[in-house]
């Protein structure tokens, strides 16, 4: 076993060092490790499988613990598992090179930047988080540099959008829906996974459940509470959820994604998606004075980074602001 083993190593060796040196001096590696292999009995790791291996699973029983989303972490685990089956290797083994040649092989199937950039940040992850452990001894993403990509420029919804929008929709429900997200500026996940007694209408608020299981307030303005009200009222069903779908049971995040599509086609406004509410709901708030922090804890995003993201500046406020302090 210990022999099959070092024969092993030494085949895996060779073909690791093909791709970065020499033939000669790749032979000159072999032959010092051969010598020095010697003095030592090896164990080949059979659970080292290519995709799935021990330090991957402890990874993500650690963001687990965390507190991240299953969705988060069923993304994490998918990339990580995909790059560990394109080359070949488990974790122990992977260096910075067979990342490069990673990216650079997805790159050239046609997978686009901000994409690619998106894989690179998620390998920084994993591997950041292995190296503080000490499971591994340096992490190959050190010297991976980012990734540039062209950064389109996001739009949010106009006033007129949204009344299109008021008055497009089939339904007193998804009426209630526009109204709610604009005001709000929920994600789907959230706003589908209300019931009817978590809005106080006194106070015209609610506590929603976001990622990471953290709960959080969000508000209501006048108008956006009377619609709401309006539709619960218009409603015969026993089912506690805040929003139905056909049947009375809970509208789900894809059903909410069918009927904005919709519901742009008949108002014909343009991209009509639900993390556009959220844009234009931290787009305003930020016009109208709310500090940054605050509209940070409503959008629930515990950095001000993510949070800027969001907030699509106008150009003529930028011209503006700029004449007035210029």
């Amino acid at each position: 076993m210990a022999m099959d083993a070092k024969v092993s190593l030494l085949n895996d060796m060779e073909h690791a060092l093909a791709a970065h040196i020499t033939q000669n001096d790749a032979q000159t590696v072999l032959s010092l490790l051969a010598d020095k292999l010697q003095s030592y009995d090896l164990i080949k790791n059979k659970d080292a499988t290519p995709g799935t291996d021990d330090m991957l699973d402890a990874y993500c029983s650690a963001l687990d613990v965390e507190g991240r989303s299953a969705k988060t972490i069923a993304r994490y685990r998918y990339i990580i598992s995909r790059m560990m089956q394109a080359v070949k290797a488990p974790t122990r083994e992977i260096t910075v090179y067979h990342l490069r040649r990673y990216l650079a092989n997805e790159k050239a199937r046609g997978i686009s930047d901000r994409t690619l950039d998106g894989n690179r940040q998620v390998f920084s992850a994993y591997f950041g988080w292995l190296h503080r452990e000490g499971l591994i001894a340096s992490n190959p993403v050190g010297n991976l540099g980012a990734i540039k990509y062209a950064k389109k420029e996001k739009d949010i919804f106009t006033d007129t959008d949204i009344e299109r929008m008021k008055f497009g929709a089939a339904c007193i429900r998804d009426r209630a829906i526009v109204h709610f997200l604009r005001a709000t500026g929920c994600r789907i996940s959230e706003m589908t996974q209300l019931n009817r007694d978590d809005v106080d209408f006194v106070n015209l608020e609610c506590r929603v459940l976001g990622k990471g299981n953290k709960e959080r307030t969000v508000y209501l303005d006048a108008v956006a509470g009377m619609v709401l009200q309006g539709y619960l009222k218009s409603r015969t069903d026993a089912c506690p959820a805040l929003f139905i779908g056909k049947g009375s049971d809970r509208l789900t995040p894809g059903g909410v994604r069918f009927m904005l599509s919709k519901l742009g086609q008949s108002s014909q406004v343009d991209h009509v998606h639900p993390h556009k509410f959220r844009r234009t709901t931290a787009t305003n708030l930020i016009r109208h004075g709310m500090p940054i922090q605050e509209v940070a804890a409503i959008l629930g995003h515990d950095k001000l980074d993510t949070t800027m993201k969001y907030v699509v500046l106008d150009k003529t406020d930028v011209k503006n602001s700029y004449r007035k302090y210029a």
